[in-house]
């Protein structure tokens, strides 16, 4: 009878040896044990420790992972610092929700051209573009997921014929 007390508890001894659990480290300081399932091109797919539900987190989001079976270190992304509107160029345009995960929801954002201007659509646009990264940048924010993207050309756009872009998102932080 001991023996067979001694081999069980043997057995889940070396069972929870085994079972190491995968780290993945948060660009915010935060640590998630679990088993990561799969790496997509911008998603991780994986699962809590003692957990079956899937769960996925945006690799913007996302330092590194190291897994617990093999040690392997695997740096997903670097960090991006956004200090002041200087640091524009730094902001990231998302235009898929799935990406923003494990991000945090900021303040709607938007960047448009004036009314009355003589630019091609594609300078208008760029304009527009910098202007809503100008607008995150303030905020300290180096995420935007793009919400609307308009442009105007013509008569459709203002009495002179001239050009408009309008472009709106909500600005994310770590």
């Amino acid at each position: 009878m001991k023996k067979s007390i001694l081999l069980l508890m043997l057995l889940m001894t070396s069972s929870l040896i085994f079972a190491q659990t995968d780290k993945i480290f948060k660009h915010n300081g935060e640590t998630v044990n679990g088993k990561v399932i799969r790496l997509d091109e911008y998603v991780i797919v994986f699962k809590y420790d003692g957990e079956d539900a899937e769960n996925s987190i945006g690799k913007y989001a996302i330092e590194k992972i190291v897994y617990g079976k093999s040690g392997r270190v695997e740096e997903v992304s670097e960090k991006i610092i956004v200090n002041s509107e200087k640091d524009w160029e730094k902001v990231v345009i998302l235009e898929e929700k799935s990406y923003i995960a494990g991000l945090k929801k900021g303040e709607e954002v938007r960047g448009k051209t004036g009314l009355i201007n003589f630019q091609t659509g594609n300078t208008g646009d760029k304009k527009a573009e910098k202007k809503l990264k100008m607008e995150a940048a303030k905020l300290g924010c180096p995420f935007i997921l793009l919400t609307a993207d308009k442009t105007t050309v013509g008569a459709s756009s203002n009495s002179l014929g001239g050009s408009q872009a309008i472009k709106k998102g909500v600005a994310y932080k770590y």
